[in-house]
């Protein structure tokens, strides 16, 4: 039976909004949330941080909620991940990152369920390939074996910084993209956490409309009906892989 890990990146140095994965909401470190909704998917959860003295912090608070840590390189984060899979004797690979404090466990095994059925080892599931849930439920399921076989052939800044644009450009030959797309677009909505504007609404979400208790329907539903609190961050651009 196939080994199923979940491995989350996570560093200080974020350069849009520094430090961002220990700010606090609802009395608790953004990274807190990620890691508590992550456990519940029920599968070992590692948490890929920098050997930079500076991300200390982040390997108390893994400790702390009983998460494995691996520490590898800042910028090659692929590297980082592929050691990360390979300590931790995995075979299937379920990339997250830790900017999303909201993201949601029924979701990821639905997609660990599709990938699991496909019988594949290069098959790539995901709910980002076609984008329709807010991004900050974002998630990717893939093989070990893809992983090694990126980290052996990636030679592309942006494909080594970025984990997996070398599987789903599907640079090998061999991918099968396989999407999780929701029934109705949501992709208009951002529960992540990259700017102010971006605190500013997670923090109205878990403070006072209880998200950290919230699948992504109930997050978006909050959103539908409430035009205002979406509109906090609706201006934000997302960062392109090269910048």
């Amino acid at each position: 039976m196939s080994r199923v890990g979940i491995i989350t990146q996570a560093r200080m140095t974020s350069t849009r909004l520094p430090g961002k994965v220990l700010l606090p909401a609802g009395g608790k470190p953004m990274l807190a949330h990620h890691l508590e909704r992550l456990a519940a998917v029920g599968a070992p959860l590692i948490v890929a941080t920098t050997t930079n003295s500076a991300d200390d912090p982040l390997v108390e608070i893994a400790g702390s909620l009983d998460a494995a840590v691996f520490r590898g390189s800042e910028h090659d984060v692929l590297s980082r991940y592929t050691g990360a899979a390979t300590a931790a004797n995995i075979d299937v690979v379920v990339r997250v990152t830790s900017d999303c404090p909201l993201i949601d466990p029924s979701l990821i095994r639905r997609g660990i369920d599709r990938y699991l059925a496909l019988d594949d080892p290069y098959a790539h599931v995901s709910n980002v390939i076609e984008r329709s849930y807010p991004r900050g439920f974002d998630f990717e399921v893939f093989s070990a074996e893809a992983l090694r076989d990126a980290d052996a052939h990636a030679t592309a800044d942006a494909d080594r910084e970025h984990v997996t644009p070398y599987l789903y450009a599907n640079r090998s030959g061999r991918a099968r993209l396989e999407p999780i797309i929701r029934d109705e677009d949501a992709s208009r909505y951002r529960v992540t956490l990259d700017t102010h504007d971006d605190l500013d609404l997670l923090t109205a979400l878990i403070e006072q409309h209880d998200a950290a208790h919230k699948d992504a329907e109930g997050i978006i539903a909050i959103l539908d009906r409430h035009p205002a609190l979406a509109a906090i961050n609706a201006h934000v651009e997302q960062k392109k892989l090269d910048e």
